[in-house]
């Protein structure tokens, strides 16, 4: 396909990246965003124009079982050609929203590139969704379609609504995805969007209150992603593995745009359970060139064998949570190699990174990435400081940054205040534009590489006719880095005894999803200020203090001492 000027605009943008790789200062010297017209679209300026006659692999999925399956660029225009002709004939248009609950499966990237060509709104859905939570998605995100696989329709079925309901596989009542590659002579697209319209719509913990529903547009998510390329180090022909689910922004990043923009490959690693000796196995196949996992998934591997060594890799890097550099260490005695940190939220792209080339600080996550306007600004005095929140300078109109929370001005307002998007976690900068995270100003916290809102795991708790009051807090743990501790105030007539606990853990366990697991539990009276709010502050200090010391205790009950619980 030709080039459309929008096209030549991010080829430019990109090109400046990739030759200033290894050399963070002149890519922040020379890197502006690209200027568009009246439209831009992603998938057919920028996807479709790298990807019409290239037989090169763009996604190699792997399964558990060994096998696997490439689809080369070509391919993947031509398979959501046909997703989005056979989309736009049962009534996808401009604007509909879509819910998308697939796996690593090519579905999902079919279907994000065709819903991308029609101008259409994606609502990624992890497929540990269910019941009220997904519920929600459905009615407040207004879906008006809904794309799942056959093993989670029947999470529809008490959901009501006036949506279309298209199911991988067969179900009564949905339609059959796979009829799309039946379209003999699919249609090719033009950009139908405006630079400005809205993309994503993605669903983010809230921390007092339900989550918050993040608008992204047809530029701040693809667009502003070559932060992330620049970030990972990524360049054309590299093989990129990322381990992320679905349904989360991070997949987003890792597994779709910032490859892609590189004119990468996306390798898929499909496993039920993670095991790292799998995972290590295919790093030393030798095809994989770059390599980004949660600290989880790091800390899983320092403790398997990695004296095989890695392959082909030539860049790794962490994101999602601070990682420990302990890890770091011991990855480079094993592999030479330094794993990078970053930072960023479901709301922008990567802001913050160790680049390629650049000397690493231990603890550090690294310098602002080009193009992105960091301040650190004091939260009492709202002027800039060398400790304070991360924020975005507005000023300079931060092109990967969300338009805003949809239907909530209030957050919006909050977000936005003083001329600057406030992230809401605090770090310090040191005198070389390095910057070290300190933590959240809010109670949300990471478990597993999962976000997790105290106020939404809480709220399922007071729902036990134990629980007086509880407080979420996250509890030091050495393989997760921190998992989901309840300290709970219990109501008159019940006892602080092993059954009591068991019937609170078991009712958790039935009205959350997986990942938002409660692992501890302890009844304790609960701290609180003058007007009666619960510090958490406290609770969380206890916790780390304990840890710290190694101290146990006593009156704590943790998940794996009840055999019920297990399976």
């Amino acid at each position: 396909m030709p080039e459309t000027t929008s096209t030549a605009a991010f080829r430019a943008a990109r090109d400046l990246l990739l030759r200033c790789a290894g050399d963070h200062k002149k890519a922040s010297e020379e890197f502006t965003w690209p200027v568009f017209g009246e439209t831009f679209n992603w998938a057919t300026d920028w996807f479709d124009v790298i990807a019409r006659g290239n037989d090169r692999t763009a996604l190699w999925i792997v399964e558990e079982d060994g096998s696997e399956r490439t689809y080369s660029f070509d391919e993947m225009a031509r398979r959501s050609d046909q997703v989005a002709t056979w989309l736009a004939g049962l009534g996808v248009g401009k604007g509909d929203r879509v819910l998308l609950m697939l796996g690593n499966q090519v579905e999902l990237w079919e279907s994000m590139l065709a819903i991308m060509k029609l101008g259409a709104v994606i609502m990624p859905t992890t497929v540990a969704s269910g019941g009220a939570d997904l519920a929600d998605r459905v009615h407040r995100g207004e879906a008006r379609f809904v794309i799942a696989n056959e093993a989670d329709t029947k999470k529809f079925a008490e959901i009501e609504g006036d949506y279309t309901r298209i199911c991988v596989g067969e179900a009564e009542g949905w339609h059959r995805y796979h009829d799309a590659y039946a379209v003999e002579n699919p249609r090719t697209f033009q950009a139908c969007t405006a630079p400005d319209d809205t993309l994503l719509l993605y669903f983010t913990s809230g921390t007092t209150n339900r989550p918050k529903l993040v608008r992204h547009t047809q530029i701040s998510y693809p667009v502003g992603h070559l932060t992330t390329m620049y970030y990972i180090g990524l360049r054309p022909g590299d093989v990129h593995l990322n381990i992320s689910s679905p349904g989360w922004a991070k997949h987003a990043w890792s597994s779709f745009f910032a490859p892609w923009n590189a004119e990468a490959t996306i390798f898929v690693l499909n496993y039920a359970r993670f095991n790292a000796t799998t995972l290590l196995e295919q790093l030393r196949r030798g095809v994989i060139t770059t390599f980004c996992a949660p600290p989880t998934v790091w800390r899983m591997l320092i403790q398997a064998d990695l004296s095989g060594g890695r392959g082909a890799l030539r860049e790794a890097v962490a994101a999602g949570e601070p990682l420990n550099p302990e890890v770091i260490s011991q990855v480079e005695k094993a592999w030479g190699i330094t794993i990078r940190d970053g930072f960023g939220q479901t709301e922008t792209t990567a802001l913050i990174g160790n680049t390629p080339g650049s000397p690493v600080k231990p603890g550090s996550m690294g310098r602002p990435l080009p193009g992105v306007p960091i301040a650190i600004i004091d939260p009492r005095t709202g002027e800039p400081a060398d400790e304070g929140e991360i924020c975005l300078d507005l000023s300079k109109s931060p092109l990967n940054l969300m338009s805003g929370y949809l239907g909530d001005p209030e957050r919006n307002a909050e977000a936005m205040a003083g001329g600057y998007y406030h992230t809401g976690d605090v770090a310090s900068r040191d005198a070389d534009g390095y910057i070290t995270f300190i933590g959240r100003t809010d109670d949300v916290f990471k478990a597993s590489d999962y976000k997790i809102s105290p106020f939404e795991l809480e709220s399922v708790l007071i729902e036990h006719p134990a629980v007086a009051e509880a407080a979420v807090v996250p509890a030091p743990d050495p393989i997760r880095l921190a998992v989901p501790k309840a300290y709970v105030a219990l109501a008159p007539g019940w006892e602080p005894t092993r059954e009591t606990a068991l019937a609170i853990l078991r009712h958790a366990r039935e009205n959350l999803q997986p990942y938002q697991r409660i692992r501890r539990l302890e009844f304790f009276e609960l701290p609180k200020t003058i007007s009666g709010k619960i510090r958490r502050v406290e609770l969380r200090a206890r916790e780390n203090d304990a840890a710290a010391k190694n101290l146990p205790l006593e009156r704590e009950w943790r998940d794996d001492q009840f055999p019920e619980l297990r399976g």
